[in-house]
């Protein structure tokens, strides 16, 4: 038991931490790379990227819990 909650602990930690440092990022100014993106309009390239990306892995996640469901109750 205590060996998994330090693991998700860490996970919370390395998760929480790039949160952080853009947070920081930010408060000193804007970021002069999203400047750039948005000015030559790339940055809704990157944007559909990553929603691509993201709506990929949820798909993914959710037909893998829906077999290890039929696996459950296959198993029951």
């Amino acid at each position: 038991m205590k060996n998994s909650l330090r693991n998700a602990l860490l996970l919370v930690l390395a998760l929480l931490l790039p949160v952080l440092q853009a947070a920081a990022q930010t408060a000193s100014g804007t970021p002069e790379m999203a400047d750039t993106l948005r000015q030559s309009g790339k940055i809704y390239v990157v944007v559909a990227v990553i929603v691509v990306l993201l709506t990929g892995l949820f798909a993914y996640l959710i037909s893998l819990d829906r077999k290890l469901g039929r696996l459950e109750k296959e198993i029951r």
